[in-house]
């Protein structure tokens, strides 16, 4: 089969027009399968079935292959017999029935509870950006809202005495959700003590200001936990939805429902999953009871 592999080489780089290395996969991708099939005598590609493909999707499982290049081989094996159908080498694709390797599902990134306290201890309290900074962080963990929730909250958004906020989603629908007496504390003292040093218009109702006194960004709150991150000495790659998926480990990993914790995530897909019972706990019960820093 290696004369048509290498028309097919030719074509991807004279009529598609593909990179290098991206030829490059694909040609070693279907070497693989090549070599695989010579094995058992295949030599011809309408000698290629749909049993062959999965024995051989099936040896790279068990070579440990992860599934990205499953797909990506996958791929390469659809693209060359859909040319080869195309060239009247072969009248069927034998790849028409091949079911693609599932994705894996890594588990999301969380720090320990070690590491959230050190990088929450981060910042320094006596500026006007450090108490911003610290409240920030404080209310990320203490929620586990989205960044893009984080920055959008105005004054009218947190009730310090009541330890709660509301945070608008989309379809106009909003969330309220508990907040540790920590949080709640650093939020108090940044808008007590500092947020009139960063404010240039009476009339901004942004929670978080940056340094023009306007509503700080996303891009800039990622900036400020990088530069906390290195400050920790934690080696973890820290983004924003790390300390929200802290959040949710550290709730579950001291034994909070998953229900509830689906609801304080705002993940109404996950909550429709039928294997879980509905929680026998107010929100705000399994919220104070389990909660690192409640």
């Amino acid at each position: 089969m290696k004369p048509y592999l290498d028309e097919y080489v030719q074509y991807l780089e004279n009529e598609k027009g593909l990179s290098q290395s991206t030829i490059a996969s694909y040609r070693a991708d279907l070497q693989g399968f090549l070599a695989f099939a010579a094995e058992r005598e295949v030599t011809h590609p309408r000698e290629v079935n749909r049993t062959l493909l999965g024995l051989y999707v099936g040896r790279l499982r068990q070579q440990g292959k992860a599934a990205s290049s499953l797909l990506r081989c996958t791929a390469s094996l659809r693209s060359f017999f859909q040319y080869l159908v195309r060239q009247a080498v072969i009248g069927q694709d034998p790849t028409q029935l091949l079911e693609n390797p599932k994705p894996e599902r890594k588990p999301p990134k969380s720090l320990t509870v070690e590491q959230v306290d050190k990088l929450l201890s981060a910042p320094d309290s006596g500026t006007p950006q450090g108490a911003r900074d610290k409240a920030m962080l404080e209310l990320l963990y203490a929620s586990g809202i989205k960044v893009s929730e984080l920055v959008n909250l105005s004054i009218h958004d947190i009730h310090l005495e009541m330890r709660f906020l509301r945070c608008a989603v989309s379809g106009g629908k909003e969330r309220i959700l508990p907040i540790t007496p920590i949080a709640a504390e650093s939020v108090a003292f940044y808008m007590r003590d500092m947020r009139d040093k960063l404010m240039r218009d009476a009339g901004e109702d942004a929670l978080f200001l940056n340094s023009l006194g306007t509503r700080l960004t996303r891009q800039g709150f990622w900036k400020i936990i990088k530069k906390y991150g290195k400050l920790a000495e934690i080696d973890e790659d820290i983004t924003p939805h790390t300390l929200r998926h802290s959040f949710a480990m550290h709730l579950l990993g001291n034994g909070a429902d998953l229900r509830s914790v689906q609801e304080m995530l705002g993940h109404s897909a996950l909550s429709t999953t039928g294997m879980y019972q509905s929680a026998k706990k107010s929100m705000k019960e399994v919220y104070d009871h389990y909660h690192p820093r409640s």
